[in-house]
């Protein structure tokens, strides 16, 4: 049975904080860790008050938990937030921010003032103090907020950590020993992100790992158990985890340090801490969700302050006693990160090769001329390949000798070609499957989790690690809040999207994406790539490789397409440009396609030829397109003089911006094999030729075109063949 730590559960009205019986805590500093809680509740009641809004309860009820992390479990060092080897903390609820925020201000991070944390919530954006942990600001390791994303985020940092240690740590030189701390409650527990991630944890065994359950058993709509009823210890021991638990969060900070003890002397599996605690301890509405997300009232804070020790009139108070409290801190980080750099000094001495890659790693560059190691587009197959199967040329090309890019996949590893001969697999050592140096992840059926932890992956230290994730087109809907995460903290990875339109064939709409790529082109920070074959394939991953600070998402091919004379990886970057017909002149009309219908455009340019000058653009990224200038623009697609159709199997949404005409998906898909939905629904040359022809045809005034105006796009396919 798993170990337990207990304390007596006081919901008295004196709040009396518990101290002391634990070593580490000192005698001396008995009455000051009252104090230093009631402080933290106080100034927490201030800041919501000040501007009337903020999560108060939280803060309130963890002050004792955030304590015992800060000032006697974490390491860590003030003076430099991004020391390597430092425990990395993450907020999973991001509402309760204050409480990071108050203690990076009273631990010694010279950017955390008490005015900037003043700034929470005011009607300015000058300050750090967001609503939710932002990547940016010093002391955050990932922009949080949205309810579980944190936990599945501290399971990728925990896999980082396992395979960065596991790769380099040598026999009395473990350069990498760092814990993974997640502050989770009740919400977080409930999402399925959190789920997904709590099972993986478990399956590998992150024993680096420590879950800090702030279980207040209060949300916004009342008590979880008119919702949520689970044994969650209990669950957490069948998932593979360590589980400890206090009785009295709110209060008893000796307990509280004991069990982050034990949690870091556990080994084998994670370690789940399951805490219980009084949200809003101290307010008239303590235990209820008035105290989640709602300034306490003027009245209120008063009282709460007196009750505490403290004068109502006086507001954003700290004592020197409580700053005394935390000024070790400071001492002691900077004794983690000297004893640090003296190891690492040593290491470099015995295994220069080694601290040469990480320093490099550290460094966030790729190993050297990683660019030149893709195939030349001479010498790529000349028989149709799938676009998916292109990827993995590119993807064989790069990864397997270099250690920064951690790959895996939900499940789909072999049929999006993201294996390579010899590839060790990241598992527990004791499952007989791999081990933690190895870059094969299996994710397993959990594609929202996937992806919020690589984000996790990639934020460990920037450039340090490109993750790389798989799975069908249709399948990254599910992991749509973490793209956009990755997005808005700025993260790198690559994730490759298979069987990515009515391409998918015989397993029908439920598989056939037709919407979801209208999301991903709106989202910004976002490379959505969808390359035309091969050629354009590579010219994608450099594009991804290349952009430190986006993530892309590579849209690609279930069925085969040819290789194409006008293609270019080179001029992937700009987005869009011509691939087929005359730059020199102005065509009658110019066809913008992208992916797979980039070849169809082609081919349907050969027939319209006899007729009509066509030009050919292929646009693998709209958004990189729109950011060149307008001159280039104008150059590529001259849609004030030419007659301009976009060709692509999705929802034609957007496409007006570019075209006059358009040949889309007005409804979902068919099963039925490829070649016979590509016709059903119009997109064979043939028909494509003569709708664009029919449509050209009264536009034609004298030697030039009567150009439709804004808002008069047409959907050219809109009764060829119909979809559910």
């Amino acid at each position: 049975m798993s170990p337990v730590a207990v304390s007596k559960h006081d919901d008295s009205a004196s709040h009396g904080t518990t101290l002391s019986k634990n070593p580490h805590v000192k005698s001396s500093e008995v009455g000051t860790e009252k104090l230093v809680i009631n402080t933290i509740r106080c100034l927490a009641a201030d800041l919501c008050q000040q501007y009337k809004g903020g999560h108060p309860g939280t803060v309130m009820g963890a002050a004792a938990i955030a304590t015992a992390l800060w000032k006697y479990s974490m390491r860590y060092n003030p003076a430099n937030p991004d020391w390597i080897n430092r425990d990395r903390f993450v907020l999973s609820a991001g509402h309760a921010c204050l409480l990071q925020y108050i203690m990076l201000h009273l631990s010694g991070y010279s950017s955390w003032t008490l005015d900037q944390i003043k700034k929470y919530h005011a009607p300015t954006m000058d300050g750090i103090a967001a609503g939710h942990p932002e990547i940016e600001f010093p002391g955050v390791e990932l922009t949080t907020g949205l309810l579980g994303q944190g936990v599945a985020n501290a399971v990728g940092l925990a896999i980082a950590n396992k395979n960065m240690a596991a790769t380099y740590n040598k026999d009395g030189f473990p350069i990498i020993q760092n814990k993974v701390w997640c502050f989770t409650g009740d919400g977080c527990l409930q999402e399925g992100v959190g789920q997904e991630a709590l099972s993986m944890a478990g399956h590998w065994g992150l024993d680096n790992m420590i879950l800090v359950y702030d279980n207040n058993s209060v949300t916004v709509d009342g008590n979880i158990d008119i919702c949520f009823t689970d044994d969650t210890s209990a669950k957490l021991k069948s998932l593979g985890w360590h589980v400890l638990e206090v009785e009295d969060g709110s209060n008893d900070l000796a307990a509280i340090v004991d069990a982050f003890e034990q949690a870091q002397k556990l080994t084998g599996k994670p370690v789940f801490i399951n805490i219980k605690t009084i949200i809003g301890i101290g307010s008239l509405n303590q235990n209820s969700g008035k105290v989640h997300g709602a300034a306490l009232g003027e009245d209120d804070v008063a009282r709460l302050k007196t009750a505490f020790g403290f004068d109502p009139k006086d507001k954003f108070i700290v004592p020197d006693a409580v700053y005394d409290y935390f000024k070790e801190t400071k001492t002691k980080g900077a004794q983690y990160e000297q004893e640090w750099n003296d190891l690492f000094k040593r290491y470099k001495e015995s295994f220069p090769a080694e601290a040469a890659e990480f320093q490099r790693r550290l460094d966030g560059k790729l190993e050297k001329d990683w660019e030149n190691k893709f195939p030349s587009k001479d010498a790529l197959p000349k028989d149709p390949k799938a676009t998916r199967q292109s990827s993995g040329i590119a993807l064989r090309s790069v990864v397997p000798e270099d250690k920064s890019f951690l790959v895996g996949s939900a499940d789909l590893c072999e049929s999006t070609f993201v294996n390579w001969d010899g590839m060790i697999e990241f598992q527990n050592p004791e499952s007989g499957y791999g081990d933690y140096s190895g870059r094969q992840i299996r994710y397993g059926i959990r594609e929202h989790a996937m992806v919020a932890a690589a984000n996790g992956l990639a934020a460990w230290h920037k450039g340090a690690i490109v993750p790389i994730m798989s799975t069908y087109f249709i399948f990254w809907l599910y992991a749509a809040p973490s793209l956009r995460m990755a997005a808005l903290m700025k993260l790198r990875f690559i994730a490759v999207a298979t069987h990515d339109s009515i391409g998918v064939g015989e397993d029908g709409p439920t598989h056939q994406p037709i919407a979801f790529p209208l999301f991903l082109r709106a989202l910004p920070n976002f490379n959505y790539i969808r390359p035309a074959d091969a050629e354009e394939v590579i010219g994608a991953w450099i594009l991804g490789l290349r952009d430190v600070d986006h993530p892309s998402l590579l849209s690609l091919t279930r069925q085969p397409v040819p290789l194409l004379a006008g293609t270019d990886r080179n001029k992937v970057q700009y987005g869009g440009y011509v691939v087929y017909g005359d730059e020199n002149s102005i065509p009658d009309i110019t066809l913008v396609a992208t992916g797979s219908e980039v070849a169809r455009a082609v081919d349907t340019a050969e027939l319209l030829k006899g007729k009509y000058s066509v030009r050919v653009v292929s646009m693998p990224h709209t958004g990189r397109f729109d950011a060149q200038p307008l001159e280039y623009r104008r150059s590529v697609i001259p849609s004030t003089k030419s007659l301009v159709v976009s060709i692509e199997p999705y929802a034609s949404f957007g496409w007006a911006k570019y075209a006059h005409a358009g040949a889309h998906m007005t409804g979902f898909g068919h099963s039925a094999p490829y070649s016979v939905l590509f016709e059903h629904f119009g997109f064979g040359p043939k028909t494509l030729a003569e709708k664009i022809g029919a449509w050209a045809a009264p536009k034609r005034n004298g030697d030039g075109w009567n150009i439709p105006g804004v808002g008069e796009f047409e959907e050219l396919l809109v009764n060829s063949g119909n979809g559910h």
